[in-house]
């Protein structure tokens, strides 16, 4: 299927040709869910913990005798019914990672891009280019696009130090090289704007090979 191009002044630029099988299926919202709670999950550090009886400082020796103060007999001050003492079954460091199919992941931002791709919300521009790192020189490409005051993800075939330091200030502007991007990255956004070349190659990366 043919994707209209842009240039950074506005203007129009030469069509792309890119693959119906990556752009042009039908979206599977199931697979999805499950790739973004697949994310979410393996985004966790998982090192939230708290201290037993074990490990709270102190309590190494008895209290006070076993017998004749006529009150419950006590081993250690870090009791967990003690003040000052250990948790009970509290929270303990562990992974949070979920496993997802390679196929399932990739089909689901093939169904994230086809999706956007029907409902016009992705902007195909023929490339960024930034002369400086600066903040105001971004939003005027942004400006100039029609996509200032919008939630945009931005697809780029390369990592560049003016793009990334001149977006990093805008509210709501995320860069992100166009083969890394997730399911969550390419779905949090109003509008994907993508670079040409990084469009082909995420086209090549996802194609579905018969």
């Amino acid at each position: 299927m043919k994707l209209n191009v842009i240039k950074q002044d506005g203007s129009k630029g030469t069509a792309v040709m890119v693959d119906d099988s990556v752009f042009g299926i039908k979206p599977n919202e199931s697979v999805v869910h499950q790739a973004i709670v697949a994310e979410l999950a393996n985004g966790r550090q998982g090192t939230r913990a708290s201290k037993n009886r074990s490990a709270v400082r102190g309590g190494g020796r008895k209290p006070f005798k076993q017998k004749g103060r006529g009150v419950a007999r006590a081993g250690t001050i870090r009791s967990p019914i003690w003040k000052g003492g250990g948790v009970v079954f509290g929270p303990e460091p562990h992974d949070y990672e979920i496993k997802m199919p390679k196929k399932m992941r990739r089909l689901a931002r093939r169904s994230v891009l086809s999706n956007r791709a029907s409902a016009d919300e992705l902007v195909i521009i023929d490339k960024i280019a930034i002369s400086s790192p600066k903040t105001k020189e971004f939003t005027e490409v942004l400006s100039t696009l029609g996509l200032e005051g919008k939630k945009v993800t931005i697809l780029v075939s390369s990592y560049s130090d003016n793009v990334f330091l001149a977006a990093r200030n805008i509210p709501n502007i995320y860069v992100v090289e166009a083969t890394s991007a997730s399911t969550y990255d390419l779905l949090d956004c109003e509008v994907l704007l993508a670079e040409k070349a990084g469009l082909a190659l995420l086209n090549e990366q996802l194609i579905v090979k018969k």
